[in-house]
């Protein structure tokens, strides 16, 4: 199982998603302090297991806007507009903040266009899935199947 950390300024090392075991596709499970960090984190997992990010500059910056009628509903619109960026554009973000305005999904992202001749390419997501996805608003975490 691996498991991808992060140190926010002067704390601890703190887990921000870890892979869970899953038969064919790709199970996330992310983490943070509050349900707009877990979905910052789930889409950096995104992102993660596709390109190495280590070489990923955060040159430019990007404003993504979506929306969803349940957690569960915006959480799936999110990843799949990140998806979709990541397709469509070419962008590979790595950094991440997500703000919740109503039942609006508001993110800021980090990130540039990928470059074949400079940036690893790890994997291949083809889509966000709603099989098994929860948000625990407890935790908070949430969770995510990514098909690959």
């Amino acid at each position: 199982m691996a498991t991808a950390l992060y140190s926010p300024a002067h704390q601890p090392y703190v887990k921000r998603y870890e892979l869970i075991d899953h038969t064919a596709d790709l199970m996330v499970k992310a983490y943070g302090d509050t349900l707009e960090e877990c979905f910052a984190n789930a889409g950096y997992a995104l992102f993660d297991q596709t390109v190495d990010l280590s070489g990923i500059s955060p040159s430019d910056t990007f404003r993504i806007e979506t929306g969803g009628d349940d957690l569960e509903d915006r959480l799936y619109s999110f990843l799949s507009e990140l998806l979709f960026l990541e397709d469509c554009e070419g962008v590979v973000l790595c950094d991440i903040t997500v703000a919740f305005h109503g039942d609006k999904v508001i993110c800021t992202g980090k990130g540039e266009v990928l470059d074949r001749s400079r940036h690893r390419i790890k994997s291949e997501i083809k889509a966000v899935t709603f099989h098994m996805m929860s948000v625990d608003v407890d935790e908070p975490s949430v969770t995510v199947i990514f098909d690959v």
